[in-house]
């Protein structure tokens, strides 16, 4: 079954196919099939995940799923939230996509920072919302949220990942995301959770596998 990923993010593809190995499923990128991306004008998760889906299986004319995620941090009231990866102001300038995107990762980080100045309240969480369509008009879309509990870090800490990976530190590890081994962070990370959520779904919903 060819699953259509409503996303261009080529790390993000790659993390999905790993979580998603062993079942009969070919995911590939929208922008293979040059599908542009969705426009996400919603306050919520998964009110922009399905609005990727949809835009995504619609132009496709087959399945699709979408991921929307982000850190929600408790003492800033859930931001950067749905904005996480454009939380600051859009950064310009040469270089290709992924090199533009890690530019604005940094400015995002330090514009969180500077937010969380004097701040005692780390708690934050990195949250993953996955949907599923059969199709663009599938009444039964599969929904699946996985949450991951962090703490943020004064400065950052690692070279790995990439967002918000190097400002929180997984409690559990004693590292920050951006110091864990890719393998770790499959298994336990916000998206890791969503998509063991997607797989039992995909299973008894789609009777895949």
């Amino acid at each position: 079954m060819r699953l259509v990923l409503a996303s261009n993010n080529a790390k993000k593809l790659i993390e999905l196919q790993g979580l998603f190995a062993g079942l009969p499923v070919e995911l590939v990128a929208q922008g293979t099939l040059q599908i542009a991306e969705a426009d996400e004008p919603h306050g919520t998760f998964v009110e922009n995940a399905l609005a990727k889906a949809r835009h995504a299986a619609k132009q496709s004319d087959g399945a699709a799923i979408a991921d929307d995620s982000g850190l929600c941090v408790d003492a800033l009231g859930g931001e950067p939230g749905v904005v996480s990866a454009h939380y600051a102001p859009a950064v310009r300038g040469d270089g290709d996509r992924e090199q533009r995107r890690a530019r604005q990762d940094a400015a995002n980080n330090t514009l969180l920072l500077q937010r969380m100045t004097g701040v005692t309240d780390r708690r934050a969480r990195f949250v993953s919302t996955l949907i599923a369509l059969r199709h663009a008009q599938d009444p039964e879309p599969l929904i699946a949220i996985g949450r991951w509990e962090l703490e943020l870090l004064p400065a950052p800490r690692g070279s790995g990942g990439f967002g918000y990976d190097p400002l929180v530190r997984v409690p559990t590890h004693d590292r920050s995301v951006a110091e864990l081994d890719v393998a770790l962070k499959n298994d336990i990370s916000h998206r890791a959770l969503a998509a063991q959520q997607m797989r039992r779904l995909m299973r008894e919903v789609w009777h895949l596998g």
